[in-house]
C-alpha cells in the first residue's frame, strides 16, 4: 500500500485523488449517527480518514454526529501535508465565527493514513473513510481494514465505502473492531431513480470487481432490480412507495433485510454474508 514519513513515523497508504463536495457524505453521516458504536462510546472519538482536497467533510461529520452526542469530537486525517495545511486554514476560519459551523466546534486535522495515529493513545468509536480504497487493488482490501480496524476502541466500528460526487449513490461495509464485516448498505436518492442497480458503478472495493454471475452481490442487485421493476405499478404514489413496495417483496423472498425504518430514505442494508464475495 506504500507509505511516507512524518514526524510520527510511517503515514501508511496513497495519496487520493482528493475529490471533495460539500454535502456529498451525508447518506453515510447520519447512518453512522444512529450507530451504538457512537451513541454508547465510552469516547466518542470519530475519525475521518482522508478527507481530501478540503476539511468540510470532517466539518459536516461534525455537525451531523454533534445532535446525537454533544461531546462527539472529529479527528480528520490525510496524507497529504498540504491538504492538512489547508484543512487547519479552514478551522482558523471556523473558530473566528466566519462560516456556518459554530466556532467551538470540537474538531481537528493531522497527518495520518491506515495508521489512524490519534494522540494520547486514544482509540476511534468510529472511523470513517470513504472514497479512499477505491484506488486499490482488491487485495489490499483486507491489510487496510485490518490496519484501520486494529485502531478502534471495543465495539467500534469501521464504516468504508464510496459515493458519487454529488451523494446520490453510496454504499458502504460495516467492519469491527476484529476486522470482520458485519454489513453492507446502499443508499440511493429516490426521485428519478431508473434501476437501483446504478449503485454497482460505487460498490466498495471488495465488491465492485464481483459483481458478476455467480457471485452473491450480483445475485443481490439483480434481485434488487426484479423487485424494483415489478412495483413500477405503484409508481404513481411516489418513489419511496415503490422502495418500500420493492424491498417488501425483497424481504418476502427470502433476503435478509435489516434497518427497515430506514427503508424511507432510500436505505438497503444486509448483513455481509448475503454479498460476501465466493
Amino acid at each position: 500500500m506504500g507509505s511516507a514519513r512524518s514526524s510520527h513515523g510511517p503515514v501508511v497508504g496513497q495519496v487520493t485523488r482528493g475529490t471533495t463536495g460539500t454535502n456529498r457524505l451525508r447518506r453515510i453521516d447520519r447512518w453512522i449517527a444512529r450507530q451504538p458504536a457512537l451513541r454508547a462510546a465510552a469516547d466518542p472519538l470519530v475519525v475521518d480518514l482522508g478527507y481530501g482536497a478540503s476539511g468540510v467533510t470532517a466539518l459536516e461529520l461534525y455537525s451531523r454526529l454533534h445532535a446525537a452526542r454533544p461531546d462527539v469530537e472529529v479527528l480528520g486525517l490525510e496524507i497529504e501535508p498540504a491538504r492538512v495545511a489547508r484543512a487547519r486554514a479552514q478551522l482558523d476560519e471556523v473558530r473566528s465565527g466566519a462560516t456556518s459551523f459554530p466556532p467551538d466546534a470540537r474538531v481537528s486535522f493531522a497527518r495520518g493514513g491506515f495508521e489512524v495515529p490519534v494522540p494520547g493513545g486514544r482509540r476511534p468509536a468510529v472511523i470513517r473513510a470513504l472514497n479512499v480504497l477505491r484506488q486499490y487493488d482488491e487485495s489490499d482490501v483486507a491489510g487496510a481494514w485490518r490496519s484501520m480496524t486494529s485502531r478502534l476502541a471495543p465495539g467500534g466500528l469501521l464504516v468504508e465505502g464510496t459515493c458519487d460526487e454529488i451523494g446520490r449513490i453510496a454504499t458502504w461495509v460495516a467492519v469491527d473492531e476484529r476486522s470482520a464485516p458485519q454489513t453492507f448498505t446502499i443508499s440511493l436518492r429516490l426521485a428519478g431513480l431508473e434501476q437501483p442497480s446504478v449503485a454497482a458503478e460505487r460498490l466498495p472495493k471488495a465488491l465492485i470487481h464481483r459483481n458478476v454471475p455467480g457471485e452473491r452481490v450480483h445475485a443481490f442487485l439483480v434481485a434488487l432490480d426484479a423487485e424494483w421493476d415489478r412495483a413500477a405499478a405503484v409508481s404513481p404514489f411516489g418513489p419511496v412507495h415503490r422502495w418500500r413496495t420493492a424491498l417488501s417483496a425483497l424481504a418476502a423472498s427470502g433476503w435478509p433485510l435489516r434497518e427497515r425504518s430506514r427503508w424511507r430514505l432510500g436505505e438497503i442494508t444486509v448483513p455481509w454474508a448475503a454479498v460476501s464475495p465466493r
